[in-house]
């Protein structure tokens, strides 16, 4: 296996000012650039996709928290707003793909920053498989037909968990054929689904609020929550928030398929937030106040779905529901291809297994075919966990969190230690002349702040509580789910990286560019 890094790349003469970019750090431009800033910032919306997400953990949020759980939400939204700002100004200066493992592996070193990559590439690849189990939360309530196995469509029981995972791989097969089309399509899918999530999340606020039953006072009582008392009410309930708010750094995987990359990919990643976190938050606040009852026992089990149908009535609940589906489906893409590019980043450089394979890049599509098929094919698998427990819905959800918050603390540790040595620079202009986003003299105490927040949430979701991960009990692996399944993606990080140091150079060469 040899070992390619950006100096080792001799890239041909660039033709336009994002090429020459790109160029600069030792690439040239393979994939496709095509994407302007509503398709730069639809890529880091559908991967938050606050319609999936807040679908898929309401119920869950509210069980543990009761009505007080809306405050986790605030909190979380700061928190990342923090990361964001951190990754906004490393977008700026390094418009390349796989931005985790390339901004680690820049500000630290490369051993470092791989294993920064490894994580957030395997946390994706739970995420794609979280993100399609979301199909089972409203297909069934539009119609009993799409509940193929059993009866129950409950996420809780095992008809509902063996049927979420049947739907999941049916969308897997559909977004892994997208994702070898052509990025044109990818991004015409995107976009049209964005928009119209958009569209449906505004609605859906506008008539919960309309249809209140309550005034947002109830947001301050703890009628509900878990009996662990109101801060470990908060604690849990904060999954929630924490499981929505993440992916924004997916504008910047897709910088090198963006013109202006280092103008546009910064103010995507955090208007992309700030809008999911908006719209999130005054939907769960809406649900809290729309539903029919907070104490039936419905609103802990089957979330927001039985809110729009018992509050807006059949017809207008199914027709919201429908574009929550169309949410889902565009999530689940736009999370596989945010995977697929970081995969294809850490190939090109030799820096995994089949290297040669994985970086090559399809030159009539611009997609990079490999790492599409490998990422739903593994998503796939980890579908059928669902059919050994409803217990695994929760536990790949909370698993994908957790790997993710690390890989973000991984980039915002490094920087905040070039920071405090004066090695992250502040100057630089973007394509346009403009100087590049910089949070100037407030850059250490955020970035100071966010790695805190980001450690702190990635102990608080991997804690093993029964209650959360193992209620019924007698399924230890899935109260230990989230700490063994990252203690094994280390031990084979750390296995791979002796293997590849002892194998001479000539096992696999990267593909020619």
């Amino acid at each position: 296996m040899t070992t390619t890094t950006p100096s080792d790349v001799h890239p041909d003469p660039p033709h336009s000012p994002d090429d020459r970019s790109l160029a600069e750090f030792g690439y040239r431009q393979e994939l496709h650039r095509s994407l302007g800033k509503y398709a730069s910032f639809a890529a880091g919306f559908s991967f938050i996709s606050v319609l999936t997400t807040v679908f898929q953990f309401f119920a869950f949020g509210y069980a543990f928290g009761g009505p007080v759980f809306f405050w986790a939400w605030p909190a979380v939204l700061l928190g990342q707003l923090m990361v964001a700002a951190c990754f906004a100004e490393l977008a700026a200066r390094y418009p390349i793909s796989g931005a985790i493992y390339q901004w680690s592996s820049r500000l630290s070193n490369l051993t470092f920053g791989w294993f920064a990559g490894w994580i957030m590439v395997i946390g994706q690849i739970v995420v794609v498989a979280a993100a399609a189990l979301a199909l089972q939360l409203v297909l069934p309530a539009i119609w009993s037909g799409f509940q193929l196995v059993g009866t129950d469509p409950a996420v809780t029981s095992t008809d509902g968990a063996a049927n979420a995972a049947v739907l999941g791989v049916i969308l897997l097969a559909l977004t892994t054929l997208v994702n070898v089309l052509d990025n044109r399509v990818m991004s015409v899918i995107n976009r049209v689904g964005v928009t119209a999530e958009i569209i449906g999340a505004i609605l859906i606020v506008v008539l919960l609020l309309t249809h209140s039953e309550r005034t947002p006072g109830i947001t301050f009582h703890t009628e509900g929550a878990a009996q662990s008392g109101l801060f470990g009410a908060l604690l849990v309930g904060s999954f929630t928030a924490a499981y929505v708010m993440i992916g924004f750094d997916s504008a910047g995987e897709m910088s090198e398929e963006t013109h202006n990359p280092r103008r546009t990919a910064p103010r995507t990643i955090l208007t992309a937030l700030g809008a999911a976190g908006l719209l999130g938050g005054l939907i769960v606040l809406g649900g809290l106040l729309a539903a029919p009852s907070l104490t039936d026992g419905h609103l802990a089990v089957d979330g927001l779905s039985y809110v729009l149908t018992s509050s807006l009535g059949d017809g207008v609940g199914k027709v919201l529901l429908a574009d929550v589906v169309v949410a889902i489906a565009v999530a689940t893409l736009a999370i596989q291809t945010a995977a697929c590019r970081m995969l294809f980043s850490m190939a090109r450089d030799g820096q995994l297994p089949f290297s040669a394979r994985l970086a090559r890049v399809n030159s009539r599509t611009g997609m990079p075919t490999a790492p599409a098929l490998v990422v739903g094919t593994l998503a796939a698998a980890l579908l059928l966990l669902n059919f050994a427990s409803p217990d695994a819905f929760l536990a790949i959800g909370t698993t994908c969190i957790v790997m993710l918050y690390l890989a973000y603390a991984m980039v915002t540790g490094p920087l905040l230690v070039t920071r405090l040595r004066g090695g992250f620079t502040t100057t630089g202009t973007d394509e346009t002349g403009a100087p590049l986003f910089s949070l100037g003299r407030w850059g250490v105490p955020v970035n100071a702040l966010a790695l805190v927040y980001g450690l702190l949430m990635a102990v608080n979701l991997a804690w093993p509580r029964a209650a959360v991960y193992d209620p019924a009990g007698g399924h230890w692996w899935f109260q230990w789910f989230t700490v063994l399944f990252l203690g094994v993606t280390v031990v084979a990080g750390v296995a791979y990286r002796a293997y590849k140091a002892r194998t001479p150079v000539a096992a696999e060469a990267v593909a020619p560019a």
